[in-house]
């Protein structure tokens, strides 16, 4: 005999109602929820000192709740890292000296905004970025290398292509390259890490200044 129409559809298999592991919130927010809450703690403990336990009580949920979205501790604190590493990777944008519309000066600095706006808007994964995620295990380092390694590598495809056109100085730009990343990674570092008070048209301006009195041959 079939089923009756209007019959309540079952539970999914791996939701345990009496274990208390069924979320009855959905699980796109559920899953935010918890990369939040587990952000800030990374970002206030470190990775080595933050606990699963003191995640799930700030996010008001079941511990089974949270194994229903990640596998452990580093699983969810590679996401995080993963989250902002992609972001950046696509906010470095080619300079178009044909650009009718906006001049290189105005490309390179959109370029500049993109980069501070992702790493100012959520401070707490910038924190974790710059003093924790070097260091969780080998794996992971080499994870983070290699994304540094991208970096770089389209940071000097950028100073190349601005040295044929006679924006960026001549020079080693891989050197170039690691000046800048280090340069930017210390402002950083100094206004989330230590509290430095720069909004972000300061630090663009900045920036942007620092950049025009050693490689960068552009106007304002």
């Amino acid at each position: 005999m079939g089923s009756h129409p209007f019959a309540p559809a079952p539970f999914p298999s791996h939701l345990n109602v009496c274990s208390g592991d069924y979320d009855p919130v959905g699980k796109p927010e559920r899953r935010q929820q918890i990369l939040n809450v587990a952000r800030d703690i990374f970002a206030r403990r470190g990775y080595h000192a933050a606990r699963i336990d003191e995640m799930v009580a700030a996010a008001g949920i079941a511990r089974g709740t949270f194994y229903l979205y990640f596998d452990d501790k580093r699983a969810i604190f590679e996401e995080i890292v993963d989250r902002t590493i992609a972001r950046l990777g696509l906010s470095i944008v080619r300079v178009d000296p044909n650009d009718g519309a906006r001049t290189v000066a105005d490309q390179v600095r959109d370029n500049i905004r993109r980069i501070v706006r992702i790493l100012l808007e959520d401070r707490a994964t910038t924190k974790i970025l710059l003093s924790d995620a070097l260091g969780v295990d080998p794996a992971f380092d080499r994870k983070l290398l290699s994304f540094y390694d991208e970096m770089s590598s389209l940071l000097e495809q950028s100073l190349r292509d601005g040295q044929a056109l006679v924006v960026v100085a001549g020079g080693d730009v891989r050197l170039m390259a690691w000046l800048t990343m280090g340069a930017l990674k210390e402002a950083l570092f100094q206004i989330v890490q230590r509290g430095a008070a720069y909004a972000e048209d300061m630090l663009v301006d900045g920036i942007f200044a620092f950049l025009r009195t050693g490689c960068l041959r552009v106007a304002e």
